[in-house]
């Protein structure tokens, strides 16, 4: 195994499901406990003060609704980290934090992880309604928040969403360079149709659309992305975001929640990520969710963005080809489930 450079410290967002405006969701899945993963020989100890590299933090939104794809997706990163044990989780709920936390040591009595409270009315008066009613969960936007949710010591962190799972290393996703000036890092596509993005009110307005003059803007999905904190509070990139929001609030700029403002402030000046960490879309679309393949190249980490989510699909008996790679992940218990 390559030696990794970092210890991980991952932050995991709590959502309560848009569907629910009770103050307790009951999480009504019970999940099997997952084994557990030690560190190869080579991995640093995370109490060596010689280390000199920053901790790693990894952002990712965790609800009722969206569990099981999240249980995935934190057995992904143990099974295919070469350091598991340097791995920390920090949960960051608005509600629902006992439920959520019996859940995560039932299912990973090992973990190292702490909860902290979020409120979600931060940002509920800025969101507009877009194409799908589940793009408009107040915490959808919590990753514009990191910057302020975070103590000041914490300068990287990895977002990445719950419908995911990983297939390699994240050490190596976790170490992308940033070079001198980008904020961010994410795998960028640039053959995409970027105006389709905007309505034609914004491309129509000249002094909206001259926001990307001297811009190369390529479409990137949020999903994945690798954040400069301290170039971020430097920049106060939220208020950034927060000013299209509330534009967006006056006359319709865009459609779809919250990656329209990401693009208006970042797109055409990030660090590029190879494709391989987000082979994403294989959820379909946000209107019907059909099946989808892989995009060409190697895979690094598999993303069901997109209205279709595996579980979903699996437990309908309609699974797309793609699903049956996010399955060995899947820690829901089953009546019929034996263990070994």
């Amino acid at each position: 195994m390559q030696k990794p450079k970092h210890s991980f410290l991952i932050l995991f967002f709590c959502f309560l499901p848009c569907l629910s405006f009770s103050s307790t969701t009951v999480i009504t899945h019970q999940f099997k406990e997952a084994p557990e993963f030690y560190n190869s020989p080579e991995c640093p100890s995370i109490t060596d003060a010689s280390n000199s590299k920053p901790t790693v933090q990894v952002a990712m939104t965790l609800d009722t609704t969206y569990i099981r794809g999240s249980m995935a997706a934190i057995l992904s990163i143990l099974q295919h980290s070469s350091c598991p044990q340097n791995i920390f989780f920090h949960f960051v709920c608005s509600s629902n934090a006992s439920n959520l936390n019996a859940t995560i040591s039932t299912s990973f009595p090992y973990l190292k992880f702490h909860l902290y409270t979020f409120d979600d009315t931060t940002v509920s008066g800025l969101i507009s309604t877009s194409i799908r009613s589940a793009l408009d969960c107040p915490l959808n936007y919590a990753r514009t928040y990191l910057p302020n949710l975070l103590p000041l010591s914490v300068t990287r962190v990895v977002y990445l969403d719950s419908d995911l799972i990983l297939v390699d290393d994240i050490a190596k996703l976790a170490q992308t360079p940033l070079g001198e000036d980008s904020v961010l890092a994410a795998p960028e596509y640039c053959n995409a149709n970027f105006t389709s993005y905007f309505t034609p009110s914004f491309w129509s307005n000249p002094s909206l659309s001259l926001t990307f003059a001297n811009r190369k803007p390529c479409y990137f999905n949020t999903g994945v992305m690798v954040i400069d904190l301290e170039r971020w509070r430097e920049g106060d990139y939220t208020s950034k975001i927060e000013d299209w929001m509330e534009l967006q609030k006056r006359m319709r700029i865009y459609e779809l929640g919250s990656l329209p403002p990401f693009l208006l402030v970042f797109a055409g000046s990030i660090a590029s990520v190879d494709h391989r960490w987000n082979q994403h879309g294989l959820g379909g679309d946000n209107f019907r969710g059909l099946c989808r393949n892989l995009h060409p190249g190697p895979v690094s980490l598999l993303h069901w963005s997109g209205k279709g989510k595996p579980w979903v699909r699996l437990d309908a008996n309609r699974p797309c080809p793609l699903d049956a790679l996010w399955a060995p992940y899947d820690l829901l218990q089953t009546p019929f489930s034996l263990d070994s």
